[in-house]
């Protein structure tokens, strides 16, 4: 069963531009383009762990 969890998220500005633009660009709300992403993110193994 998957549940949904609000959250308060703070971005920089041009950040949020940013992911505005893309998901209006995809046609997405914000929110799905940050889920998108997001998950898109933890699909792929991390090549940063150490720092």
């Amino acid at each position: 069963m998957d549940h949904e969890v609000r959250i308060t998220l703070r971005l920089p500005a041009d950040l949020h531009a940013w992911l505005a633009a893309q998901a209006k660009s995809a046609r997405r709300s914000l929110n799905s383009e940050i889920v998108y992403r997001l998950e898109g993110g933890r699909a792929t193994p991390a090549t940063d762990r150490e720092s």
